[in-house]
Parts: C-alpha cells; sequence; structure tokens
C-alpha cells in the first residue's frame, strides 16, 4: 500500500511539474503577445496621429475631382455635339454618294444594252449577208439588181414576200433528195426488224418465266419465313418468359398482309404490366426483350460466334443473374460460343474465360488472360 501510495504521490508530481511547465510556457506566451499588443498599440497611435487630417485632405481632393469631372462632362458634351454634327453630315455624303453610284450602275447598264443591240445587229446583218451569199450566190449590193427592184420601184409587204418565201422553201423540201440505196436499206431495215422480233419474243419468253420463278419463289419465302417466324416467335415467347420471371410477349407482323412486306412488331407485357410495345418499356425492360428476341433467333439458326457487347450495362444484379443462367442454358443447348464484353462483375464471375487489358505501369498497357475453369479445377484439386 506504501508502494502504490508513492506510486501514485511519484505520478502525482510529475503530472503537478508537466502541468507546471504548461502555466510557464503560457506564461511566456502571454508575455509575448502582450509584447506585440503593445507595439500595435504604438502603431496605431502613430497611424492614428497621421490620419488627423486625412478628412481635410480629402475633401480637397474630392473638390478637385468634382471639378474635374464637370470639365470633362462639358468636354463630352461638345464632343457629342461635333460627333452628331459630323454624322449627320456623313449620312448626307453617303445619300449623295449612293444616289451618285445608282446614276453610274443605270448608266453602265443602258451602255451595256445598247453595246448588246448594236452587237446583236451587226451579228443579225452578217447573218443576212452570208445567207444571200450562199443561196443567191450574189453579193448583198446586187440583190436589188436581181429582183428588178430600182429605188422608183414600189416594194411589196415583208409580209407577203416572207408568205411565198416559206412556201417555196416547204415544197423544195417536201420533194427531198433522191435516194439510190432506199431499196438496199429497206432489205436492210426489214432483217433488223427481223432480229428484233425475233429477240422480243424471246425477251417475252423470260418474262414471263423469269415472272414463273418469283411467284415460286415468293411462295417458298412466305413458307419458310412463316415456319421461321413462328419457330422464333415460340423461342421468343419461352426466353421472355424465363428472362422476366413471367408476363407474356408475342412477335406480329403488321402494315400488310405480305409476310415479305410485312413489318415487324414486338409485343411485351411483363409481370404485373399492360401488354405494350417495345418503345414504351424502360431501358432494362428494352435489353431484356432484345436479348430475348435475339437468342431466339439463335435457337432457331444457330452461329458458331455470338458477340455482346455491353447488353447487361442497363440490368440491375438480379436480372443480370438471369441473362447470365440464360446465356448458361444457350451454350449447353447450342454449340454457339459467346464472346461478352462487359464491366459487370457478375457477368465475368460466370464467364469460363476472361481476357483485358491492365495497366502495372503507368503509360505501358497488358493483356490479361485469366482461364476461370482451370482456376476452379486447380482450387478444387487443392481442396481435395
Amino acid at each position: 500500500a506504501l508502494a502504490r501510495e508513492a506510486e501514485l504521490a511519484d505520478r502525482r508530481v510529475q503530472a503537478i511539474l508537466a502541468e507546471r511547465n504548461e502555466w510557464q510556457s503560457r506564461k511566456e506566451n502571454a508575455a509575448s503577445q502582450i509584447a506585440t499588443v503593445e507595439t500595435r498599440i504604438v502603431e496605431v497611435n502613430t497611424e492614428r496621429a497621421e490620419l488627423e487630417n486625412a478628412p481635410e485632405v480629402f475633401a480637397e481632393k474630392r473638390s478637385a475631382l468634382i471639378s474635374e469631372i464637370e470639365h470633362a462632362e462639358t468636354d463630352r458634351r461638345m464632343a457629342a455635339d461635333a460627333l452628331a454634327t459630323a454624322e449627320t453630315a456623313m449620312a448626307e455624303t453617303d445619300r449623295v454618294a449612293r444616289a451618285s453610284l445608282d446614276a453610274l450602275s443605270s448608266a453602265r447598264e443602258a451602255c451595256a444594252r445598247s453595246e448588246e443591240r448594236m452587237e446583236g445587229t451587226r451579228r443579225r446583218l452578217e447573218d443576212i449577208e452570208r445567207e444571200i451569199r450562199d443561196m443567191l450566190e450574189v453579193e448583198p449590193h446586187g440583190v436589188a439588181a436581181l429582183a428588178e427592184i430600182t429605188p422608183e420601184t414600189e416594194l411589196p409587204a415583208v409580209t407577203d414576200v416572207e408568205a411565198d418565201l416559206e412556201k417555196l422553201r416547204r415544197d423544195r423540201e417536201r420533194l427531198g433528195a433522191v435516194n439510190l440505196r432506199a431499196e438496199e436499206e429497206l432489205r436492210e431495215v426489214e432483217a433488223q426488224h427481223l432480229n428484233l422480233t425475233t429477240e422480243r419474243d424471246d425477251l417475252v419468253e423470260a418474262i414471263k418465266k423469269l415472272r414463273t420463278g418469283i411467284q415460286s419463289l415468293n411462295k417458298e419465302a412466305r413458307e419458310r419465313l412463316l415456319t421461321s417466324f413462328e419457330t422464333v416467335n415460340n423461342h421468343f415467347k419461352r426466353l421472355f418468359t424465363e428472362l422476366f420471371g413471367g408476363g407474356q410477349a408475342e412477335l406480329t407482323l403488321i402494315e400488310s398482309d405480305d409476310p415479305l412486306e410485312a413489318g415487324l412488331e414486338i409485343i411485351a407485357k411483363p409481370p404485373g404490366k399492360k401488354p405494350q410495345t417495345l418503345s414504351l418499356l424502360s431501358g432494362g425492360e428494352q435489353a431484356l426483350t432484345a436479348l430475348a428476341l435475339i437468342f431466339a433467333v439463335f435457337l432457331t439458326n444457330p452461329s458458331p460466334i455470338c458477340v455482346l457487347d455491353e447488353v447487361d450495362a442497363p440490368l440491375d444484379d438480379h436480372n443480370v443473374e438471369r441473362f447470365c443462367n440464360l446465356l448458361h442454358e444457350m451454350t449447353s443447348s447450342t454449340e454457339t460460343r459467346f464472346i461478352i464484353i462487359t464491366h459487370n462483375p457478375i457477368t465475368m464471375a460466370r464467364m469460363n474465360r476472361l481476357f483485358g487489358v491492365t495497366m502495372a505501369e503507368r503509360g505501358v498497357s497488358q493483356l490479361v488472360s485469366v482461364d476461370l475453369d482451370g482456376a476452379m479445377k486447380v482450387l478444387d484439386q487443392n481442396v481435395a
């Protein structure tokens, strides 16, 4: 008991010494702060003495600035008046300049039209002179003598002359030229006509055969399409029910009675909801419905490889489990190898092999492959 009391007394002494040291330190800090405060008081007093005359100085500066502002306002008003006068003069100048430009443009257009008319008249005169030389074989100044027209002769009406000339031209063209190869050309045309008739008959017969073949193909295609559609629809109904844990869904042909021209619409009824089209479903429900349709097509016509890119992104964990269960069922019932691109840990945990990219060092990517089936076998052997 004495030893314990002695130990307690020693601890008390140590605590008192520590507390004494702490108070000593606080005393020194307080003294330092007092000295700082006294220094600050002296500085404040000095600054106060310096600022005692500040209001008078500020008042003088304010008066000076007010005076400068008044002068500046006067200068601004004068400058604004000068600017308004200059803008008015500039607007008037612009108006006069625009009027001058318009007049100049009109004059240029009139000059261009006159030059164009003169050029057209000159070309027309040259054409008439050339036509006179070609048709009458005389120079233009000799046409009057050829027509026996003198300066005293009264000229006939231009319309009458043009009508007579047009009638003579038609009569000449109606006669035409003598074709010495007409009989030979007739034989050639008859041979060409016979060949074309034979080719036309062959084409008509080929068209008939093609139409018959097209009708046969369309009939077989309709039968195959309806058979495949029924098979896909049955698979789709079953897979939709498995993925959603209930509900109903079906595929329907719309917009036409002909299956080859009809459209396809998906009617889905998740558990607890009314039947509705695919566009009215939520993102996760649309993803599950699309997966059911894809897997239904694969069950109808299996493919060696199927690549699914981020199909589980809009799904929650419960639906991801359903998707993985359906994927295992598809793997066991078909020979299709599924390649899944995903970031979902649940989906990755259910895969047979993982391929990924890691960055062990900054800026250096490395491909990684993990055989989960092999790892499970090794783990089972170690446990055994």
